[in-house]
C-alpha cells in the first residue's frame, strides 16, 4: 500500500531554536531530503511558532515552497475559543493546509472541560467547513480517548475529527492501545513517536519521557497495523527526543496498565543524553542540536522499518 509520511516541525524543535538561519523552508528542505511527503508545523505561540512570524508574506512564501516540492502541510494549535479557531482556521486556509491540530487549554475537571471544549468547537467547526479545513482534536495530556471521542461524538460536525498521539494518553496513564480503541472510528491524522517511562526517583516526579522512534517502547508496530487496516495512508513522524511531560496528578491508572510493564515499562539509569534527556539545562545548544539530529536520523530509519515490515510502499 501507498503511504505518505510527513513529519512534524518538533521533530526538529532544538534546531528552530539554536540553529542559525534554521526555519520552515530549510526544515522543508530536509524533509524532502529524508523522503517525507509533507509537512506538520506548529504555529502554537502568538508568533506562530515555526512559521517564523505572523506577517502574511511568510505564508504565502512557505506555501509556494511546498507546492514546488509536492507536499502536503498541516498546522498546529492550542485552544479552542471560537475567535482563536476562526483565526488559525483563515491562516491555515491561506498556506494551504488541509487540517488544523488543537488541544483544550480548560481547567478544571474532566467533565468542566470537556464540557467546555465542546461548547467551543460546537462553533467553531462550521467555520472550518466553509473555509474547507479539518478540525483535528489531539489527545494531548489531558483526556483519555473514550473522552475524546465523546467530545467529538457530541460536536457531531463532519470537519471535527481526531488526531491520535501514539504516546500521550500516557500522561493520563491510558494504554495507548485502549486509547485507540476508543478514538479510531474518528481518526484523522496520527503522530507517530516514542516513549519511555521515568521513575519519580530520577526525575523528581513519574514522567513520560521521550526518545528517538524505535528506542522507546510504545506497541509502533501493532498500532500502525491497526491504523492502516481502518484507511489511514498519511503518517506524520515525530521526534520527540529531549521531550518530558509529568502525569496528571488527577489520574489513576486504568484498566490494563501496570506500571513498570509494557508500554509503561521504566527506563534505568544512568541516562545517555543520546538516548534520554531529563534536564536540557545540561546540554548546550550545539549539543542539542547535534543530538537531535542524530536522533532524527536514527528514527527515521526505525519509522521507515516499521511501515515496510507492514507492507507499506514509500518514496525513495
Amino acid at each position: 500500500m501507498q503511504i505518505e509520511p510527513t513529519i512534524h516541525s518538533f521533530s526538529l524543535w532544538h534546531h528552530f531554536a539554536h540553529s542559525s538561519g534554521f526555519d520552515c523552508i530549510a526544515f522543508a528542505d530536509l524533509a524532502a531530503d529524508l523522503g517525507f511527503k509533507g509537512l506538520s508545523l506548529s504555529l502554537n505561540n502568538p508568533n506562530y511558532r515555526h512559521l517564523g512570524g505572523r506577517e502574511s508574506w511568510r505564508m504565502d512564501r512557505l506555501r509556494t515552497h511546498l507546492e514546488g516540492l509536492g507536499f502536503s502541510l498541516e498546522v498546529d494549535t492550542s485552544g479552542t475559543a471560537p475567535s482563536h479557531m476562526t483565526e488559525l482556521l483563515r491562516v491555515a486556509q491561506r498556506m494551504g493546509a488541509t487540517s488544523l491540530r488543537t488541544y483544550t487549554r480548560h481547567s478544571g475537571t474532566p467533565a468542566e472541560m470537556m464540557a467546555a471544549t465542546i461548547r467551543d468547537l460546537t462553533a467553531a467547526a462550521p467555520i472550518a467547513h466553509d473555509l474547507g479545513v479539518v478540525i483535528v482534536l489531539e489527545n494531548h495530556e489531558d483526556f483519555t480517548g473514550p473522552e475524546l471521542a465523546s467530545i467529538v461524538e457530541a460536536v457531531g460536525h463532519p470537519a471535527l475529527k481526531i488526531l491520535y498521539d501514539y504516546g500521550n494518553s500516557q500522561m493520563v496513564l491510558e494504554d495507548p492501545e485502549a486509547a485507540l480503541d476508543a478514538v479510531l472510528p474518528h481518526v484523522h491524522s496520527v503522530h507517530f513517536k516514542d516513549h519511555v517511562m521515568v521513575r519519580p526517583e530520577h526525575a523528581g516526579q513519574l514522567r513520560v519521557v521521550g526518545v528517538a522512534v524505535g528506542d522507546g517502547v510504545l506497541p509502533l508496530t501493532r498500532l500502525t497495523k491497526r491504523l492502516l487496516d481502518q484507511g489511514l495512508r498519511r503518517i506524520t513522524f515525530e521526534n520527540v527526543w529531549a521531550y518530558s511531560a509529568p502525569i496528571r496528578e488527577s489520574r489513576a491508572p486504568l484498566a490494563g496498565v501496570t506500571l513498570g510493564q509494557g508500554a509503561f515499562a521504566f527506563a534505568d539509569p544512568p541516562f545517555d543524553p543520546g538516548y534520554l534527556v531529563l534536564d536540557q539545562s545540561r546540554l548546550s545548544p550545539e549539543q542539542l542540536v547535534d543530538l537531535e539530529h542524530k536522533a532524527l536520523i536514527r528514527g527515521t530509519t526505525a519509522f521507515r522499518s516499521v511501515l515496510t515490515d507492514l507492507g507499506c510502499s514509500l518514496p525513495v
